[in-house]
């Protein structure tokens, strides 16, 4: 993503040795640490291909509620991938009150891009039509939460960090005492979700439908709570502060929980709402919401502990082993909360055990990743990943926000829906398949990410890059 790689480029290396001995390789500041770059570019093509093809195959779009799908992996990858870089780009600080800065400026011109890109301005890809209404405006995203959780990480970094040495004392706590106080900030912030989500009173609260396409348009519900610590959809903490503090009009208006079985006798798949819905189904709900994103933070942390075993362990076996540890430790943790019932797998509560298993499975992604490519020396195979994880932003906006695939939809030949994208989509990937389902997967794989894949390609040979 676009967090910090334009700061990181000088710093972010390491060394590749001999494989048949890792354990004797040491950092060496010639050659790149290219596993960052490509799980970078597997996590945008991620949600490339979970939003794009999600529709057709909604096992891999986002959970209703509880569960974890594949596209709800993508945002805790991005946060951990945020994590990681950090350490890299603040190796070394020369003066706290410019590192400051520097964060202060990125953060606002990833959240200027948020707003731009999922406020409502832009319409793309279906719809040929831009703008907002200001009393509809969604202030929370993807970028947003990504600025925020950038934000804490940094600042945490640059104000707990200190003359190091090179070589770390030996023992396997050693890498933790290094940094006691960042996972002492992290236990405040997880003590603070904890005790706003299980402590918070929820009353009960009205909204009115503002789906212009819905027959309940203009209609006034009114949702019964009065509960403190529910986890369920109408009635949690996450909820209530969203409407209390940015107001329910700007908050989603087409959460994931719409799809659940109480709401579509479709689920998982999107469909009309059931004659017995609950009146919660036709509410928006914010999954990137402030207490969520409060939670989201912890997400970073871990990368940042992840960033400071790259940057101080000094052989690829001794972070490997690190890495692999906790990443089981913390996937095995979030499981067990999650099939014990004491904290449930949430992407939009981004609960606890949530946070585990994702940033689990983000350090397993990574390690092998870096196992393949930084000491066997598999890059080529990897290469379009790499190309985008370098460009992540251009192939972000362009291809995950669909504005590429707008301006091509803006010229079309006497129908708004006869252009060039849907005829691709329906002649050479569906029809030759004869499945609308596996064809547009295809399309998706293809004309989506290999496409952006070759772009960002062009653009690394060109030297230019998005940054922010």
């Amino acid at each position: 993503m676009p967090e910090i790689k334009a700061d990181i480029a000088s710093d972010h290396r390491l060394t590749i040795a001999d494989v048949s001995d890792i354990s004797a390789q040491k950092p060496d500041p010639k050659i790149r640490v290219a596993s960052l770059d490509i799980f970078r570019g597997l996590t945008v093509a991620l949600m490339i291909l979970v939003d794009d093809a999600g529709g057709e195959w909604p096992k891999i779009g986002h959970a209703p509620w509880n569960g974890c799908n594949l596209a709800d992996f993508v945002m805790p990858f991005f946060l951990f991938i945020v994590g990681m870089a950090i350490p890299l780009a603040f190796k070394r600080i020369t003066s706290r009150l410019d590192a400051v800065k520097k964060v202060i400026v990125r953060t606002l011109k990833m959240l200027f891009w948020g707003i731009i890109l999922q406020g409502g301005f832009s319409h793309a890809p279906d719809k040929l039509t831009y703008g907002v209404d200001m009393k509809k405006i969604r202030w929370c995203g993807i970028l947003q939460r990504i600025a925020f959780a950038y934000l804490v990480g940094a600042l945490i970094e640059i104000f707990t960090k200190k003359e190091q040495t090179k070589e770390l004392p030996p023992g396997w706590p050693s890498i933790f005492k290094l940094y006691s106080s960042q996972w002492l900030m992290g236990a405040c912030i997880l003590v603070i979700y904890l005790a706003a989500i299980y402590g918070t009173y929820v009353p009960n609260w009205q909204f009115t439908v503002q789906d212009r396409d819905s027959a309940d348009y203009g209609k006034v519900f009114t949702v019964e709570c009065a509960v403190r610590g529910n986890l369920d959809p109408p009635c949690n903490a996450v909820g209530f502060i969203d409407r209390k503090t940015l107001g329910i009009n700007h908050m989603y208006q087409h959460p994931a929980w719409k799809r659940s079985e109480a709401c579509t006798e479709n689920s998982p798949y999107e469909g009309p709402f059931r004659t017995s819905a609950p009146s919660w189904c036709k509410a928006p709900f914010e999954p990137e919401g402030i207490l969520s994103s409060i939670s989201a933070v912890l997400s970073t942390i871990i990368g940042v502990h992840f960033g400071h075993v790259l940057v101080y362990m000094g052989s690829h076996a001794a972070r490997l082993k690190h890495w692999i540890l906790m990443g089981f430790a913390l996937l095995i943790l979030g499981l067990v909360l999650h099939f014990t019932h004491a904290i449930p797998l949430n992407k939009q509560l981004y609960t606890f055990s949530y946070v585990c298993v994702t940033s689990g499975a983000a350090a397993l992604v990574f390690s092998s990743i870096y196992a393949l490519v930084d000491i066997w020396g598999w890059k080529c195979m990897f290469q379009p990943l790499a190309w985008i994880g370098m460009n992540a932003m251009l192939v972000y906006v362009m291809a995950a926000e669909g504005i590429f695939a707008g301006f091509i939809n803006g010229w079309y030949y006497n129908d708004p829906h006869n252009t060039l994208i849907y005829w691709i989509q329906k002649h050479i990937f569906i029809g030759v398949w004869h499945s609308q389902r596996v064809g547009i997967l295809l399309y998706v794989i293809f004309a989506e990410i290999l496409f952006w894949g070759m772009v960002a390609g062009i653009f690394h040979r060109l030297e230019i890059y998005w940054k922010l």
